[in-house]
């Protein structure tokens, strides 16, 4: 199997040797596992690719790149010019620092990286870690991640609906904020969406008197409705979601039609 790995938060990301590891027990002894990541971090880029400059693609090591540009900036490099004669059984972005449910996958750039890897026809999976107070201070955060990971992504290629019509289908994995040992189990639900918004700005006077404009996140904590991912993984369960690159609300259609007449 040979399988190409990429994130959001950069080439010498934690998050990125975890999830070498976990490609590395999923490929196998005779397997591939090619990584091109972006050179610096990019978190919250979603989906958004370099269409107005060109992408600085440089080689860090076998079979290992860094790209100046966005994970899916990344993911294009990897199908059409690193293995553009070798493609790959498999995509796999992350793992990410901080968990990818609710609102926060709008944001994701590593579910961006997992889109586009759908959008070019391969099989592509997304996999964050969840931070909280029962793992952020472990030797290993990344530790329910780092145990369970490869299990996960085994389940899916051997199990999972992986639709060639139209929008092909991709999965975003968050594993629990809680050891490997509490993890309770996997549970299949929908992307939730928390009561206050994800992210928000601050305005600050710089040394230079100019203002700028800071990102600020929600508190990731709170609860939420049940069979939702982010409550399964505050009870303590990975959570894992299909998803597909269609953002048509299809059950407005119709109503749509006969309002507009």
């Amino acid at each position: 199997m040979r399988i190409l790995l990429t994130n959001d938060d950069g080439i010498n990301a934690t998050g990125l040797k975890v999830l070498e590891t976990i490609a590395q027990d999923v490929a196998g002894p005779s397997g591939e596992v090619w990584t091109v990541a972006p050179a610096f971090e990019q978190s919250g880029v979603a989906h958004s690719i370099s269409l107005v400059h060109p992408t600085l693609l440089s080689q860090q090591g076998p079979r290992r790149f860094a790209a100046e540009g966005t994970p899916a900036d990344c993911v294009m490099a990897g199908l059409h010019v690193v293995l553009k004669d070798t493609p790959p059984d498999l995509v796999l972005s992350g793992v990410n620092r901080g968990n990818n449910a609710g609102q926060n996958a709008a944001y994701s750039g590593t579910l961006g990286a997992a889109m586009e890897g759908a959008l070019q026809g391969a099989r592509a999976i997304a996999l964050s870690q969840y931070f909280g107070p029962e793992n952020r201070d472990l030797a290993d955060p990344f530790e329910a991640a780092a145990t369970h990971g490869a299990a996960v992504v085994r389940a899916l290629m051997d199990e999972a609906n992986w639709t060639a019509s139209g929008f092909r289908t991709f999965y975003n994995v968050n594993f629990p904020p809680v050891s490997a040992a509490a993890v309770k189990g996997l549970q299949v639900a929908p992307q939730g969406t928390r009561e206050t918004p994800s992210h928000s700005v601050a305005a600050h006077v710089g040394p230079n008197g100019r203002r700028y404009l800071w990102a600020n996140g929600a508190p990731q904590q709170e609860p939420m409705d049940q069979g939702t991912d982010v409550q399964a993984n505050l009870d303590g369960y990975i959570a894992v979601t299909p998803m597909r690159a269609d953002f048509t609300a299809h059950d407005l259609l119709n109503d749509l039609k006969i309002r507009l007449g």
